[in-house]
Order: C-alpha cells, then sequence, then structure tokens
C-alpha cells in the first residue's frame, strides 16, 4: 500500500485530475460524499442535516501550508463567515470549528508564528461571540510544539480552546498528562501523517495499544476528551473505558469524519452517546480527498469499504 503513497500525492497537484473526477457523474458523487461543498452556505446546510440527524459537527475550512499572507487572512474572513452563519442558524451550540495553523499563516517565513497566533485569536473570539468554540488541529511532528505553544497562548484568553493529539507519536501520553486538566479539551486521533520511526510507531497494534494508553489518561482526567476513531475496536474500549472511569455520557465524546461510517455514527448518537462529525468543505477538496488516501496506507481501504458500504 505505502508504494501508493508518492503516486496519489503527485495526482493530487493535477487540475486536469482534479476535473476530470469531479465532473465525472460517480467520481462527484464520491467527492459530496466526504466533502459537502465549496462553499460556506454548502458546508452550512450540511451541518444543518447533521444537527437534524441528532450529531453535532466541527467545521474545517480546508486549506493548509499556505505561503501567502493574503491567503491566511482568506482563510481567517472565511472561518468567521462560518461562525457567524452558525449563529444565525442557531447551529453553533451543536457546531465548533477546527483549525490548522499552517492554514493561517504559521509557516509564513519571519514572523509566521505570532501571524498565525494573531490570526486564531481572531477565530477563537469569532467563535465565543457566536456561542461555540475552536480546536486547533495537529499536522505532522515538525509542527507539535509550535503547534502546542500557541495553545497555551490562545488558552490564557480562550480556556475552551481544543488541542489534538496523535497517539501514533512516542511522545503523545505526556503531552495527554500535560493537557489532561479541567476544562481542557483534547482530541484524540491515531494520527494520519506517515512519521519517521525515530518519532512515531509504525506498527498497528502499536498505534492501537499507545491510543489505548492515551485514552485511559485523558478519561481518567478532568478534561473533556473527544475521541476520533472509525476503528469499532476502539469506538468499543472508549466506551468500556468511560464505564470504568465513572464517565457519563457527555463528559466526552466521540469524533469521526464526514462520510465515514456515518451508520455508525447514528448509532453512537441514538444511544445516547455525543458523536461529532468532522466536516470539511472549501475548494481545496481535492488535496484534502488525496491526503486522506496518501497519509496512512488504511486510509486507502477504509476509504474503499466506505464506499461499498455506501452502495
Amino acid at each position: 500500500m505505502s508504494l501508493l503513497r508518492q503516486p496519489i500525492l503527485l495526482l493530487a497537484r493535477s487540475q486536469q485530475v482534479k476535473k476530470l473526477i469531479s465532473t465525472m457523474p460517480v467520481s462527484s458523487g464520491i467527492v459530496a460524499g466526504y466533502v459537502p461543498g465549496e462553499t460556506t452556505e454548502a458546508a452550512i446546510e450540511a451541518t444543518a442535516r447533521l444537527v437534524q440527524d441528532g450529531l453535532a459537527v466541527t467545521l474545517d475550512f480546508l486549506g493548509e501550508d499556505t505561503l501567502d499572507a493574503a491567503q491566511a487572512q482568506h482563510t481567517v474572513a472565511a472561518y468567521v463567515e462560518v461562525l457567524e452563519s452558525l449563529s444565525t442558524r442557531a447551529l453553533a451550540r451543536r457546531a465548533e470549528v477546527s483549525v490548522k495553523l499552517s492554514a493561517i499563516g504559521q509557516a509564513l517565513p519571519g514572523d509566521g508564528q505570532q501571524v498565525a497566533l494573531e490570526n486564531a485569536r481572531t477565530i477563537c473570539r469569532a467563535a465565543r461571540n457566536a456561542g461555540t468554540t475552536v480546536t486547533l488541529d495537529m499536522e505532522d511532528h515538525t509542527t507539535t510544539d509550535r503547534t502546542l505553544e500557541i495553545l497555551r497562548e490562545l488558552r490564557k484568553d480562550f480556556p475552551e480552546t481544543g488541542a489534538v493529539l496523535q497517539a501514533a507519536l512516542h511522545r503523545t501520553e505526556a503531552d495527554c498528562k500535560a493537557l489532561a486538566h479541567e476544562g481542557s479539551r483534547v482530541r484524540l486521533c491515531k494520527g494520519a501523517y506517515l512519521e519517521p520511526e525515530t518519532v512515531a510507531y509504525r506498527d498497528k497494534h502499536d498505534i492501537d495499544k499507545a491510543f489505548v494508553r492515551c485514552l485511559k489518561i485523558l478519561l481518567a482526567g478532568p478534561g473533556y476528551p473527544m475521541i476520533a476513531t472509525h476503528d469499532p475496536r476502539m469506538v468499543e474500549i472508549a466506551s468500556s473505558l468511560a464505564s470504568r472511569y465513572g464517565r457519563a455520557q457527555g463528559t466526552y465524546e466521540f469524533q469521526m469524519l464526514y462520510g465515514i461510517r456515518p451508520e455508525e455514527q447514528k448509532r453512537l448518537a441514538a444511544a445516547g452517546e455525543t458523536m461529532r462529525v468532522y466536516l470539511p468543505y472549501g475548494v481545496e477538496w481535492y488535496g484534502y480527498l488525496m491526503r486522506r488516501l496518501a497519509e496512512k496506507p488504511g486510509n486507502v481501504s477504509m476509504f474503499v469499504r466506505s464506499l461499498i458500504s455506501k452502495g
């Protein structure tokens, strides 16, 4: 599977392939199954449908590795717009936003870190005004320390800001311990990036074991864990651990990607769990879709299985 990584990433940069895939009837249906649209309106409509089904939502305006200050500002404006729309449509109680710092200037040369912090503050302020919250997405391991640094700064004024930790990284158990405190919102995922063995577990079983160890730390603490997994076994283990640690429903939540295991999402919500759907939107959908396949070999089989189950 890993042999597919480079070809898929090359395809991700092809406008011709994007045009072909997005205009073919079957392919365009597939894309819509994972990215509901390119506009704020499309994202809000998809959010409203999910909320109607009893699900919570976190919206991600697609775009990352921004090397242009104007593009970073455009991304900030898109988040402010979608937050205002959530408020207007009375959806903010059930929907928040997820933000990649590289999309709002962190990768800019020179003062990128400060630019990203100020832009994140603007988004956090808009979220608070709308009556909701922000979660900072985690990217590859080279940005972890800088992302956590911005998180610490943001939490001085916006303590409700959520963090994301990736269980595959060797460091994450220690990060979980540091962040498992009162009022702290932490999304735990396995990690979609293909990281070097020096910093991350590569074997699936090792990653699973690390995920469970991190889960125990977060569920045993007084914070609010956000359990991001599509793995049925991990969902089962998380539910069992929540019960063991005396966690009432609503003191933690499950999270899954839009379009992945939608029936399981509804099942969890119907069982009384808080089930939040990660909903990406925007014109950069093609790169997002291809990277989801390229970043981790397991995503390819998950993507195919999900398409089969939809049929």
